[in-house]
């Protein structure tokens, strides 16, 4: 004869507790935050521009349901490598300095020849290059990620010529982007024409992060630009550093920079 079924009842408390805990680790693996994290090289082919590039997005560790303002670097393969940036990022991020944020870092060699740099022609004020932001990149990044699709919460940054690319997004997309950083914006000459161009330009709600070397870095061109930012009411954080036209310079003001544009605060989604 088949003995009776018999209820089971958990009075063993070794028993109750592992449930409890696998409740609990359960219950903490699925709030449990996104973690950081560098995708791997994505290209986009520009119809604007008439050739592919490829670009990197770092996501930081954060709560995965809200959306987060985000950075564009140019010369981002240069930045990541020389300018350790993802490393940076996290730990600014983890000590609480700045807020989290997606970082697109974009390459403007040729993807399938590193050799080919084609940001000269990309970087001085170019409208096929604000153009590709505008109507392919930026889109592209915002359907994958979960970004603020506001222009107080997105920024663009840059060095030498990159920097001057930055000052150029300000005249020309100010509609996208609200926070310009430049680490040496370069040359003398193309400085002399973009502070012509903001002398003449209408104003916007922009703010700055301008740094330049006091050794062979463009030093009284930068003081002139920075001169006339002030001048027409734009907030700007410049700084002055003794060195010149290097990594040297750069690598140590990227937490500079990002503290200034994105300080920590409370991040409300849209």
């Amino acid at each position: 004869m088949t003995a009776p079924a018999v209820p089971v009842k958990f009075n063993n408390k070794p028993m109750t507790l592992l449930i409890g805990l696998f409740f609990m680790a359960t219950i903490s693996l699925a709030a449990a935050p996104a973690v950081a994290k560098l995708s791997s090289a994505q290209r986009i082919d520009s119809k604007h521009l008439g050739y592919e590039l490829q670009y990197w997005v770092y996501t930081p560790e954060h709560d995965a349901a809200s959306a987060l303002p985000s950075l564009y670097v140019t010369d981002g393969a240069a930045y990541l490598a020389a300018g350790q940036m993802e490393q940076i990022l996290d730990n600014e991020i983890k000590q609480g300095r700045i807020q989290p944020l997606h970082v697109i870092f974009v390459d403007s060699r040729d993807p399938d020849n590193l050799r080919n740099n084609r940001r000269n022609q990309e970087f001085m004020c170019n409208s096929q290059y604000a153009s590709f932001y505008k109507e392919e990149l930026i889109p592209a990044v915002e359907r994958q990620y979960k970004s603020l699709q506001d222009r107080a919460q997105r920024g663009i940054m840059g060095l030498s010529f990159g920097g001057t690319n930055a000052a150029c997004f300000g005249l020309l997309l100010p509609d996208l982007f609200s926070k310009i950083g430049m680490h040496s914006p370069a040359s003398s000459q193309h400085l002399n024409v973009l502070t012509q161009m903001y002398k003449k330009s209408s104003f916007s709600e922009l703010k700055f992060f301008h740094s330049v070397g006091t050794k062979n870095d463009n030093l009284g061109a930068n003081r002139k630009f920075h001169r006339v930012l002030k001048a027409k009411g734009y907030q700007t954080h410049f700084i002055e550093v003794r060195y010149g036209h290097d990594w040297d310079n750069w690598r140590p003001l990227i937490d500079d920079l990002l503290q200034s544009l994105y300080p920590a605060r409370l991040i409300t989604a849209n």
